[in-house]
């Protein structure tokens, strides 16, 4: 199973030529409508997917809204490479490089429509985390064996 982001553009096109110079993701099909223009897009990073397209001139993207509307977050082999990338490209910093309290260093870019970004490297990969220490369960209660015959109760 997989989850796939797809992604809503004004321009389909730029954003496939933007994507692949600012974050190195490769077109893998480019569909093109009657008039020429890119409907639909996929474009992969590794082995992961995303899909793209333009749904018309009503549509708004986070850029024209004023604010984010989701976040990606992709794994990356090395961050420090791909930030460098990104801003070659003229790709939005919304977050600098920096080491996270979970064992990663990721960064955050805007796209050309303002959808966020976040890039990320796995800094625990081959470092061997300490195991917490178990916590002792409280000893089971017995169960009281039933009292058979009369009790105190059922004396009186």
């Amino acid at each position: 199973m997989a989850i796939t982001a797809y992604l809503l553009y004004r321009d389909a096109a730029a954003a496939v030529e933007w994507l692949a110079a600012a974050f190195g993701l490769e077109a893998d099909e480019v569909l093109k409508g009657a008039d020429g223009r890119v409907n639909h897009a996929a474009m992969r990073l590794g082995k992961a997917v995303l899909m793209l397209g333009s749904p018309g001139p009503e549509f708004k993207g986070p850029r024209a809204l004023g604010h984010a509307t989701a976040n990606l977050y992709v794994d990356v082999d090395d961050v420090e490479a791909h930030y460098a990338r990104a801003v070659a490209a003229g790709a939005t910093v919304v977050e600098e490089l920096k080491d996270t309290f979970y064992g990663a260093r990721r960064y955050g870019a805007e796209d050309l429509e303002g959808h966020r970004w976040y890039f990320a490297q796995d800094l625990t990969a081959g470092r061997r985390r300490p195991k917490k220490p178990r916590r002792r369960q409280p000893a089971a209660r017995k169960k009281q064996p039933k009292a058979r015959g009369r009790t105190r109760a059922s004396r009186k």
